[in-house]
């Protein structure tokens, strides 16, 4: 009897000859400047835990709490029976933290993408999608149905001249806050302003940007100014916040329509008791301070400076994404490996997450490094290099 799935067997034997292979790592501790793999300690330069607020005493006594008052599960969709206090509660904290008249929150943000595109535009609209946005506006903006158009990477005058072209329906231009492989922010000023020139929506994707950007980490249209002029922003909560979920923000009228229309709120369960309030803990910690960001920027600084004087490539990031520009994927995965076992756990970033010939190891700085272990980290970098010819 012929075998349905030995497509499979010749997919991951070309995956593992390219070098695109991933090697999936367990962490057998929490999250933190470093991590336990294999039983042995390695310094975490892979997580998006920016503000090291993942194992934050303060964010695990909220979700203790919560259990204790709430359980464990919402039980329902949050259209029929899964909205608790909880959860209203946070929708509005987030508003209040984004400086916008109304959220709502969702499982992920991967769901608020999928979640907002589609409700937005349909089959007779058109989508204007910056070539570099995340796969999961990419998803959201195929299950939308609308008609997709690519703009080149964070260009104003290629946006506009796409704009020029479109005459139907409804438009919404989408870009990343922060573009995640590269560290590079969107020109959003510029965006906007092209925008409604043409009568468009705008959609930013601030997953990257959140904690990162503004004032206390409130995010991209903070960071410019933009309030009221983005239509709708979009997020999530995995990354700086240290938690799980994601969430929608802008007008009243908007987040009263998203109740009516967004899929992944209809029908996939609420997020859980636990989950959102050591969300709203952390948003707390935000609003009450500014200080983790700035050990973030702090951080970034000093390693971003230290790889540039070792004579790395590190892109055109403008964040603390640290991209270490390599090329092939062979050789990405190569220093990965060989910095692994030197105690840094620094994976590669290969096709199709970037294009072919762009591979990297993407360095993820947080505000829990200290100066010694930037300092481990960059000597690790260079005694690797040194050995595989990459610098000298």
């Amino acid at each position: 009897m012929p075998d349905s799935l030995n497509f499979i067997d010749e997919i991951l034997h070309d995956l593992k000859s390219s070098g695109l292979y991933n090697d999936i790592k367990v962490i057998e501790s929490a999250q933190g400047a470093w991590v336990v793999i294999g039983g042995q300690k390695k310094l975490n330069l892979c997580s998006n835990n920016y503000l090291n607020l993942a194992n934050d005493p303060r964010l695990r006594q909220a979700a203790m709490d919560a259990i204790s008052e709430f359980g464990v599960g919402p039980a329902a969709v949050r259209s029929i029976a899964g909205t608790m206090s909880l959860h209203a509660g946070l929708d509005k904290q987030v508003a209040e933290f984004k400086r916008v008249e109304a959220a709502l929150t969702l499982q992920s943000g991967f769901m608020a993408n999928l979640a907002v595109i589609a409700a937005l535009v349909g089959k007779d609209d058109t989508i204007v999608s910056d070539e570099l946005n995340h796969a999961s506006i990419i998803d959201g903006a195929r299950l939308s149905r609308a008609e997709i158009k690519v703009y080149k990477h964070n260009d104003p005058d290629s946006l506009e001249s796409v704009l020029k072209g479109v005459n139907t329906g409804r438009v919404l231009v989408i870009t990343d806050g922060v573009f995640s492989m590269d560290g590079d922010i969107a020109k959003l000023p510029q965006i906007v302003a092209i925008a409604k020139r043409y009568g468009a929506m705008t959609m930013v994707d601030d997953a990257h940007g959140e904690g990162v950007l503004g004032e206390n980490g409130r995010g991209i249209v903070d960071h410019f100014h933009l309030h009221g002029q983005v239509d709708v922003e979009v997020g999530t909560f995995s990354k700086a916040i240290g938690t799980i979920g994601g969430f929608a923000a802008g007008s009243a009228r908007l987040i009263e329509y998203l109740k009516q229309r967004a899929r992944p709120f209809l029908f996939s369960s609420a997020l859980t008791p636990p989950d959102v309030a050591a969300t709203a803990k952390a948003i707390e910690i935000l609003t009450a301070s500014g200080e983790p960001v700035e050990r973030l920027w702090g951080n970034a600084r000093y390693f971003k400076t230290g790889m540039s004087s070792l004579g790395f490539d590190i892109g055109k990031s403008e964040t603390p994404i640290t991209p270490v520009m390599l090329g092939e994927a062979e050789v990405a995965g190569e220093m990965s490996r060989r910095l692994f076992q030197r105690g840094v756990f620094a994976t590669k970033i290969g096709f199709p997450t970037v294009a072919k010939g762009k591979a990297r190891i993407r360095a993820m700085i947080s505000a829990s490094h200290t100066r010694d272990d930037l300092d481990f980290a960059l000597e690790a970098f260079a005694a690797v290099a040194k050995e595989m010819g990459v610098i000298q």
